[in-house]
């Protein structure tokens, strides 16, 4: 059952404490899959999809013919399903496209920013029984968008040695085509150093299980990651006015996820903590994953009793939700308050399922209060920042002081002879 605590008489930071777990025999298996894929390339893959997924495979590529099979063997509603979320994503995150800009100064100078598309990214989606084809949407979307010319999929085989149908849909619905049947840390290792069938990519995003998360960090620095993320998370605050139903499906949707999985409720109610946790009761054994969903909330789970909504977004804050659903009267009231969180959902009509799938805004969001530096995957991910300068002549000269004044204070004579050379009296043309 979940647990009921009175912020008031409570120690806050003991109940909410929370960090990212790095297991050390994890770090050496990854460490070693990592070597090993490097030093063998598609041979070392063969083997850890036979061992990890039970596949033999001859080839690692998604051919285009079972592409096609997989889209013609899906519900032609789920189809225009996909479609639809599909233009709701793109029109979303098209409004994150950055424009290059200049600026001349009237001594001739000119400064400048431009803003390019990494050259390939690789996104990685679970699969199995985690076959998420909302995740291809999420992230290849914004790839596109942002006009990355190399999209890379991977993926783990199913027991037949095929990808599951649904996710080469939503890969061609989403405009990707290049895919390959492997997964795990192996995976990882494959996009950061390339194999004879995977070219390497510039940027690996995605979510996937301890293994992939331990990957990515490894493999950081030699690619780009979106982040580190954790298990999921929901915080729901709510007043007296909300449905214990409501707050209780909420709560669950996030706790089917994982047996890690954080749900949390902050209420200035004491009845509808009550009520909600007897409801939590009611669901749970209702649920298809309702063992992950009784774990989750048994041990991850908490109610937290605040003395009023203000004391609840506080706490809200210090946490700094993946998710944070506002079950309030008026949301746009509570919304200037909050200051950290990945996806804020607005008022009682608006579950976090909305977000996960259709509405339009990412669902790659930052986790285990990582939203207090960082954001939501999108267009910018795949973009980097490259600055350019010139300078006349004369606009050297009336700042070449200034700069060789600055290499004196530093010590560095190089830099300070590299302007000298270009302004002294004696220098030549």
């Amino acid at each position: 059952m979940i647990r009921i605590f009175d912020l008031e008489k409570t120690d806050i930071e003991s109940i909410l404490k929370r960090a990212i777990v790095w297991r050390s025999d994890v770090e050496e298996t990854v460490k070693g899959i990592m070597a090993d894929v490097k030093e063998r390339g598609d041979e070392a893959l063969l083997e850890y999809t036979k061992r990890f997924d039970g596949v033999e495979l001859s080839s690692l590529r998604v051919s285009e013919k079972e592409i096609e099979e997989a889209v013609k063997s899906v519900e032609p509603s789920f189809l225009e399903t996909l479609r639809k979320a599909k233009e709701n994503i793109a029109s979303f995150h098209k409004t994150q496209i950055r424009e290059s800009y200049e600026v001349k100064q009237a001594n001739g100078t000119v400064l400048g920013q431009r803003f390019l598309p990494v050259e390939s990214a690789g996104i990685y989606v679970p699969g199995g029984t985690a076959a998420y084809p909302s995740s291809v949407l999420m992230n290849a979307i914004p790839a596109l968008i942002a006009g990355v010319k190399r999209i890379v999929m991977v993926t783990p085989p199913q027991k037949d040695g095929s990808v599951a149908k649904n996710i080469l849909a939503a890969a061609h619905i989403a405009g990707v085509t290049e895919i390959y049947k492997v997964g795990g840390a192996q995976a990882v290792a494959a996009l950061s150093y390339g194999t004879e069938s995977i070219p390497k990519v510039y940027k690996i995003v995605g979510p996937g299980n301890i293994f992939v998360a331990t990957a990515k960090r490894q493999a950081l620095g030699l690619v780009g990651i979106d982040m580190f993320a954790g298990p999921s998370e929901i915080l729901v605050i709510a007043d007296e006015n909300t449905s214990p139903v409501y707050a209780a499906a909420d709560l669950l949707s996030q706790a089917e996820h994982d047996k890690m999985a954080s749900a949390v409720l902050i209420t200035d109610s004491q009845d509808l903590a009550y009520k909600v946790q007897a409801e939590l009761e009611r669901q749970i054994p209702l649920l298809e994953r309702a063992s992950i969903c009784r774990e989750s909330i048994d041990n991850n789970g908490m109610i937290l009793v605040a003395s009023d909504l203000k004391q609840a977004v506080e706490v809200s804050n210090e946490l700094a939700p993946e998710h944070l659903e506002l079950c309030v009267d008026d949301p746009f009231e509570i919304l200037p308050l909050v200051k950290n969180a990945g996806s804020v959902f607005m008022g009682r009509n608006t579950p976090e399922a909305l977000g996960d799938y259709f509405a339009g805004v990412n669902h790659v969001l930052p986790t285990n209060g990582t939203a207090h530096f960082s954001s939501p995957l999108s267009v910018d991910d795949f973009i980097k920042r490259s600055s350019y300068l010139y300078y006349t002549k004369e606009a050297l000269q009336s700042e070449a002081d200034d700069v060789m004044r600055f290499a004196d204070h530093e010590g560095l004579t190089a830099h300070k002879n590299s302007v000298y050379v270009r302004v002294a009296k004696e220098a030549k043309e």
